[in-house]
């Protein structure tokens, strides 16, 4: 015992004193003992793992949906029946507000919103007896078509019948998509659940109305109205209603012309639910007869398929360029006020009519005509389809038509028009270059050679010009020809690569596109100062707020040409017009220059131009085909830039200006190698200028050689 309470004694003393850098052990505490001691279970009741998994269960099924569902409905904003935006149709006119040029139907159909005043009471109670009979009592969703479209989800099955009510068709279809996903139907229901809360049922359905497809490409019920039975929508019957309310589920299904007995079958459908509603008596529905419904080909076609489509074409772009998005003019009911004159324009259509009708069909033109003091475009055609090609916007070789921007450099540069040029043939790199019909001048002056078109003069001249072909280019871009053509690759006039042109310039070898063209002589009309062509004046939403307006903002103009270079150029084109087989204008002084440029090494022509000018309209016309191809009159006559383009040429100007003050062109400013603008000088026949001495050669006397002393009295020069 003795023993055992020393050996205590010292465990004791080990315990208060442990040895250094030995751990010391945590002791356990004594065990209470009062508590009773169970042992540990290792396994959970049954009853237990029941109550976890049914908790789990609801967290996933009904805590967490509820959840997700009272965040979604919270967050969900619903517009002001007011504030949501359908889609409308946007009408262009003319500048005088009132010619309809085209309209643009929103790529979703002809909306046209009406209050629900207008729709008949019993049209509005057969679209009810049609979609949606408890649409007043219900809460803006259908239960059995929610559970109906999670089933058919699970199931893969992609034939779900109807059943929404007719807020949610509203809510898919001016809100959603109409893909078939069980996640675009809860947010449907949502949206729905949470409209219905916050419009009026009335307004629902008046956004209903006139929103949904109808068929026959009518969204709403006033196009509907019109495209079935040529009708305003307060003007139909309960019969034509029943019809309108029958197409509604299946509009292609049920379409009067190839499927009447389903619509039929439909129709009857319809009127017997509107009994079943009270909506209708028994003796008024006995008396009710299928109506007369209008055949789908005298439907009226917004789609503009004459010449006004491409200037719808054109219209609808410089919105996009002037920031007026698609959504602005699919919703705002625009009113796009034009720069076309519906008399220029009319006259250029009326002239083109007389000048093609009866010539090959394979025969195109094109007519851009355009405000000299503003920019505006006053007639466009490009050809006489309006979905097909804008010969108006195509490259296409200038021919002749080209030597006013030679003429231009060369004044630029200080040559005058009295400068006399050889007009005999030349040929170059084996190229022979004569002129049409031989015709030939001998040695004439500039003036003289751009009256007559002589090849062979300006080939010359462009060798004469400093930079040469390029600064024949560089005269192009300044009076208006763009660097670029939209959907064109590379540089206009250059070479590829950007290269500087050849020569071949001058004669019209390079591309340019009419309505440029008539844009660059634009510039000389205004005596040098450019402004860029444009087709939208002004443009005002249904409510009355203006989104464009060039004359609060008008573009800015340029002067990119010397006033008194520009209007000797236009003094140089004035007897041009009569020159070319007498178009002369009616009683008014206009600038022109004709253009043909010929078909490769066949010698036959492909394209023919006028372009020409007044103070107050510039016009380009040209002639062509759409493939090259020659071209040639019905009698089988070449066409020259003289001939038929000159003739549209000659009409489309006379009937835009009938009527209006005729301007004068401004005496030119002297330019160098001009003579005064008063004198009685003819530019284009001067008269023969005195002789000039011929040049003395002045040598001066040699210097006295150096000389050097070799011997006494030996004097020798040293050499240089």
């Amino acid at each position: 015992m003795a023993e055992w309470n020393e050996l205590a004694a010292g465990a004791t003393r080990r315990q208060r004193n442990p040895s250094p850098g030995r751990p010391r052990r945590r002791t356990r505490p004594p065990a209470d003992p009062d508590r009773p001691v169970t042992p540990p279970s290792t396994h959970r009741t049954r009853g237990q793992r029941i109550r976890r998994l049914a908790l789990a269960l609801v967290l996933v099924l009904v805590v967490m949906p509820t959840t997700l569902l009272g965040i979604a409905y919270w967050s969900a904003e619903i517009p002001d029946p007011n504030a949501v935006q359908t889609n409308q149709i946007a009408t262009i006119l003319a500048s005088d507000g009132n010619t309809v040029i085209a309209k643009v139907v929103p790529p979703e159909g002809n909306r046209v919103p009406v209050p629900l005043s207008d729709v008949p009471l019993p049209v509005r109670q057969a679209v009810l007896s049609a979609e949606d009979r408890n649409f007043y009592t219900n809460p803006g969703y259908s239960t059995t078509a929610f559970l109906r479209a999670a089933r058919d989800n699970l199931l893969g099955r992609d034939d779900a019948g109807g059943g929404s009510t007719i807020t949610q068709q509203y809510v898919k279809n001016a809100f959603l998509s109409s893909e078939r996903t069980l996640s675009r139907k809860m947010r449907e229901l949502i949206i729905s659940a949470k409209m219905a809360r916050e419009w009026s049922k009335d307004d629902i359905l008046a956004a209903y109305l006139n929103t949904i497809y109808y068929g026959r490409g009518a969204y709403g019920i006033a196009a509907a109205a019109k495209a079935y039975f040529g009708k305003p929508a307060p003007e139909l019957s309960p019969a034509e209603g029943a019809v309108l309310a029958s197409v509604i589920r299946t509009p292609s299904l049920l379409d009067p012309e190839n499927h009447l007995e389903q619509l039929r079958a439909r129709w009857t459908y319809v009127l017997d639910g509107m009994v079943e509603m009270g909506t209708l008596t028994r003796d008024d529905r006995a008396a009710t007869q299928f109506p007369v419904i209008i055949p789908a080909a005298a439907v009226d076609d917004s789609t503009p398929h004459g010449p006004e489509g491409l200037i719808r074409t054109q219209v609808l772009r410089e919105l996009r360029a002037s920031g007026i998005s698609e959504r602005e003019v699919n919703t705002g009911a625009l009113q796009i006020f034009t720069t076309i004159d519906a008399k220029a324009q009319q006259g250029a259509l009326t002239a083109v009519g007389n000048a093609m009708g009866g010539q090959p069909g394979e025969l195109r033109s094109a007519v851009v005509s355009i405000d000299p003091r503003s920019g505006a475009v006053r007639a466009y055609y490009g050809g006489p389809d309006g979905i097909g090609f804008d010969f108006a916007q195509a490259p296409l070789q200038t021919g002749s038509a080209f030597k006013t921007f030679a003429v231009l450099a060369a004044l630029e540069q200080g040559i005058p028009l009295t400068y006399q040029l050889d007009s005999a043939p030349l040929t170059v790199n084996g190229q022979k270059i004569q002129n049409v019909g031989g015709e030939s001048c001998g040695t004439c002056s500039l003036g003289e050679a751009f009256k007559r078109s002589l090849n062979t003069s300006f080939y010359r001249l462009s060798g004469t010009l400093f930079e040469g072909p390029k600064a024949i280019a560089n005269a192009a871009h300044q009076a208006g020809i763009p660097d670029q053509i939209p959907g064109v690759p590379g540089k206009t006039l250059a070479e590829e690569g950007g290269s500087p042109p050849l020569p071949a310039i001058v004669l019209g070898a390079y591309s340019v596109r009419p309505i440029d063209m008539a844009s660059a002589y634009a510039t000389l009309a205004a005596s040098g100062t450019y402004r860029a062509p444009y087709f939208v004046q002004k443009v005002v939403t249904g409510d009355g707020r203006v989104l464009l307006d060039r004359d609060a903002a008008p573009g800015k103009p340029e002067q990119r040409i010397q006033a008194a270079v520009a209007d000797a150029v236009t003094q140089a084109m004035l007897p041009i017009a009569a020159y070319s087989n007498g178009h002369a204008l009616a009683g008014r002084p206009s600038a022109a220059k004709t253009g043909t440029t010929q078909l490769g090494e066949t010698g036959q022509n492909k394209d023919a131009w006028m372009v020409g000018f007044t103070p107050a309209l510039s016009t380009a016309v040209w002639v062509g085909t759409e493939q090259p191809q020659p071209i040639r009159t019905a009698r089988g006559d070449a066409i020259y830039g003289s001939g038929m383009p000159s003739d549209v040429w000659k009409q489309t100007m006379d009937a835009a200006l009938a009527g209006t003050p005729v301007d004068q062109f401004p005496s030119p400013e002297p330019v160098a190698g001009n003579p005064p603008a008063n004198s009685n000088y003819d530019i284009l026949q001067p008269p023969t200028p005195a002789p000039t001495p011929e040049p003395v050669l002045i040598i001066p006397p040699a210097p006295t050689p150096r000389q050097v002393e070799i011997f006494p009295g030996l004097n020798v020069p040293v050499p240089g």
